[in-house]
């Protein structure tokens, strides 16, 4: 993905003003920066959940600036959420159908005549048995979604999210709420998203995790861009520090290379 430009207000706060990015094809992209900083603003814009006031993005030289999720989903595009959102009438292998998109017997005509359905329906749902089992969900297939714990339900996400066989991923903090039990499951579900050739966007706040996986760091501060590169070296950047404890500080690199905890009120 290119983009330049890229600029959101609300009322007279600057949350966005980018002049350029480049997320690297085929590789783990972490979006890292205090609270504040305008990840959350930016990762919308990009995924199609927000309109940029200024700006042009593209990815695989298609323009995507503008354009809603719904549509960016149908070219190779998708996201995750921070709150996983479930349909807790559905069960788990309906859920995942649903993710699929071009459903013939969406279209109100084509419904009343299942053989026009009938099987791309086999289709769509051999292929959610299938990462079903890749993400160690396929005994949860038959029970509703609102029983899954709240790791099991961002497995179920990003499992649905590659019902749409997409090309660029945009996972927003992945880890969150995430019982330390499936971890390092999910860590290694989005290590293998990269080893099966998509790009991999995610917002995040544990250094650890993005020390771990990420082969690209983008830091923001106050709405901008302030550094970029491998993990090992942006850490040690003066512009990454000074965005996450304040220039007058003196500043710890531990805090930010996770060589110990934070103090309180320091946000990393």
């Amino acid at each position: 993905m290119v983009a330049d430009h890229i600029s959101r207000t609300f009322g007279g706060l600057t949350a966005v003003d980018v002049e350029h990015l480049e997320i690297p094809r085929n590789a783990i992209t972490a979006l890292i920066g205090p609270n504040g900083a305008g990840k959350t603003t930016l990762f919308n814009l990009l995924s199609g959940f927000d309109k940029p006031d200024t700006g042009a993005w593209s990815f695989n030289g298609t323009a995507l600036a503008g354009i809603p999720a719904f549509k960016t989903a149908r070219m190779g595009q998708v996201r995750t959420f921070q709150l996983t959102k479930v349909l807790a009438r559905l069960t788990v292998l309906e859920s995942m159908k649903l993710g699929a998109t071009g459903q013939r017997g969406e279209r109100m005509l084509a419904a009343i005549f299942p053989f026009l359905w009938r099987d791309q329906e086999k289709a769509i749902e051999a292929r959610a048995l299938v990462l079903l089992e890749r993400f160690k969900l396929l005994e949860k297939k038959d029970d509703y979604t609102a029983s899954m714990s709240g790791g099991q339900r961002k497995l179920l996400e990003m499992a649905r999210a590659l019902m749409t066989d997409p090309e660029f991923v945009l996972l927003d903090e992945p880890m969150a709420g995430v019982n330390p039990a499936l971890t390092q499951s999910l860590l290694d579900h989005i290590i293998g998203l990269k080893r099966d050739g998509m790009t991999v966007l995610f917002v995040e706040h544990d250094m650890h995790m993005v020390r771990h996986i990420a082969d690209w760091v983008v830091v923001m501060a106050e709405g901008k861009v302030v550094a970029e590169g491998p993990p090992e070296t942006v850490m040690r950047d003066q512009a990454v520090v000074d965005a996450y404890l304040g220039s007058h500080h003196d500043a710890d690199l531990g805090v930010i290379t996770g060589r110990h905890q934070p103090e309180e009120g320091q946000h990393v």
